[in-house]
């Protein structure tokens, strides 16, 4: 990097203005770790318009926030604020005539040129790009807003491969600020190459990234590298480790997450902010995904304890605490949850009433409604409920809409598990496959609907709700170590497809939970064809993308595989 004369007083201004803005901007982290939520972002916001790292600092802090709420507010609040922050990045990027971007559109422009505190401003520009990209997706899960915003993607995409390359070159030289830069491009370089692994393919032909598909292990690489280095995006990289080990692995995959790593990545920070309610949330949700329930409801509890300035954070941790209680079949205080949330927070009250009225449909008849609420009153109101963030409705939302139009008519006929049914959407079985005792339960509660089903009188929707306790009984089984009876339950589900009337998403779900279980017992070619059907055959059905995206992660796995090598259709950004 050909920074300015040693002499010039403008190359000391800078840098020592850089020192100091990230100096600043860590210790704004700080106090954003520690719970002292108003705090840091008062740290901030008087340079946000005069330092491109305090006005990144501030957004990513709303960004976070967003990320962990889904509150539409925040995420509105979080969109705008990064735009204006990339503004701020734009004025500190290098100036260039028209001649010069003649020559940088032949010639490619040179980073070595560039003094450091230009090259701070490409990488907080492209991390501004990046985190708007990361808002959208949040917004619209299937994708349609991020494919729109393609431009701003693929030019952040682009920038930190320059980047990247930068730091490879014998010519560059390490400026004084040079970990924090470092840091930034792991951030970019592991972000993009981890998440695009995950995008079907034909979101990435819509993208265009074609032969840039993303490599997950250098993505992870590059992620942990950065986790463990010193610098202003260390936390930010560790916590999108978290996020892919506890969370991504298993709604957007087929939960194959590295747990030991997401512990020994938290340890550290836990010790340090024994109090900070982001890190109390990742062990909880760490204590749920090795099967440790008790230990994790008193995590979301002491999460909820450690701070009351940030309430939009509790309700994430009653939507852990509504699924922890769904996997021990204690439906009146997962009910209790869902009421606190369809009462306190608005990401999805169309979801929160769904899930209210399932867990009324699961008490005994011995049981009183808490609130006197009418399960099929509730159930009728779903529809009513319909929000939508960014002019999309959300996936999830869809779903529960569609699944509660039943009781539309006067005499309806019930959802025979309802709860049990949405812990699939959001792959609890992996969950509680952990636990024999929890399997074992739900599949009693199972084979109970299955025996009430058969008593009841046969209607137009007798095929689907039968796949569906089909299609939960087969993950039950398969957990148990019941492989050929798994089996069984998801070919049944495949064979009687003509008979199914609504739930059209139980068909590509049975192929793909078939090809989990062939991957599982090495039968490598059938997974692979079972995937391949399930992706080519079958449009337009609820859940689909997340479908997809699980389906791209058994193919990653299937071809990754140690007799294939290493997956060859993955090339990194790098």
């Amino acid at each position: 990097m050909d920074a300015r004369p040693a002499g010039s007083a403008g190359a000391r201004s800078s840098t020592s203005d850089l020192n100091v803005a990230l100096r600043e901007c860590m210790a704004a982290l700080d106090l954003f770790l520690n719970n002292k939520f108003s705090d840091a972002l008062a740290s901030l916001q008087a340079k946000t318009k005069d330092s491109m790292y305090h006005a990144l600092t501030y957004a990513t802090i709303l960004e976070m926030q967003a990320m962990m709420t889904f509150d539409p507010q925040d995420i509105l609040n979080a969109g705008n604020t990064m735009k204006e922050a990339q503004a701020t990045c734009q004025r500190f990027r290098k100036k260039s005539t028209v001649a010069d971007s003649i020559n940088n559109l032949v010639h490619r422009q040179s980073l070595e040129h560039f003094t450091e505190e230009e090259i701070h401003a490409e990488i907080c520009y492209a991390e501004c790009l990046l985190q708007r990209a990361a808002l959208t997706f949040l917004q619209d899960e299937n994708m349609v807003s991020f494919i729109k915003g393609g431009i701003k993607v693929r030019n952040s995409y682009q920038t930190y491969r320059e980047l990247d390359s930068l730091i490879q070159s014998p010519h560059y030289v390490k400026g004084e600020n040079h970990l924090h830069f470092e840091g930034g491009v792991k951030l970019g370089v592991g972000a993009f190459n981890l998440t695009l692994s995950m995008f079907p393919a034909r979101i990435l032909r819509l993208l265009e990234f074609v032969g840039f598909s993303g490599n997950k292990e250098h993505g992870l690489l590059q992620l942990q590298e950065g986790a463990s280095s010193y610098s202003f995006r260390s936390v930010l990289c560790t916590m999108l480790l978290l996020c892919y080990h506890t969370f991504m692995t298993f709604v957007l995959g087929t939960g194959k997450g590295n747990v030991e790593e997401a512990e020994r990545l938290l340890k550290p920070y836990l010790a340090r902010y024994p109090k900070g309610a982001i890190f109390l949330f990742f062990a909880g949700r760490i204590e749920t995904l090795k099967g440790n329930i008790d230990a994790a409801v008193n995590r979301y509890e002491e999460c909820c304890e450690a701070q009351q300035y940030w309430k939009q954070f509790h309700h994430m941790c009653y939507w852990e605490l509504m699924w922890c209680f769904t996997y021990k079949r204690q439906w009146k205080m997962a009910f209790f949850y869902a009421d606190l949330l369809s009462k306190e927070n608005t990401w999805s009250k169309a979801t929160y009433i769904y899930m209210k009225a399932a867990y009324l449909s699961m008490f005994g008849p011995d049981d009183c409604s808490p609130f006197g609420d009418s399960e099929a009153e509730l159930f009728r109101i779903v529809p009513s409920l319909k929000l939508k963030i960014a002019g999309k409705s959300l996936p999830t939302e869809k779903f529960a809409i569609r699944k509660a139009r039943r009781y539309l008519s006067s005499n309806p006929v019930p959802l025979p598990v309802p709860p049990l049914e949405m812990m699939y959407i959001w792959n609890g079985y992996a969950v509680i496959g952990k636990c024999p005792n929890l399997t074992e339960g739900m599949l009693e509660t199972l084979n109970e609907a299955e025996e009430a089903l058969a008593r009841s009188s046969a209607t137009e929707l007798l095929a689907d709700d039968r796949c569906v306790i089909k299609l939960l009984k087969g993950l039950c089984l398969k957990h148990l170590g019941k492989i050929s009876e798994a089996e069984d339950h998801f070919n049944y589900i495949y064979l009687n497809e003509k008979k199914i009337k609504y739930d059209h998403y139980l068909i590509p779900n049975a192929l793909l939970e078939l090809a989990i279980l062939h991957l599982e017992q090495n039968r490598r070619e059938e997974a692979i064809k079972l995937l391949e059907k399930a992706k080519q055959n079958y449009k337009n059905y609820s859940m689909e993308t997340r479908t997809h995206f699980r389906i791209q992660a058994a193919l990653h796995q299937a071809k990754s595989a140690p007799e294939n090598g290493m997956h060859c259709g993955a090339s990194a950004v790098s």
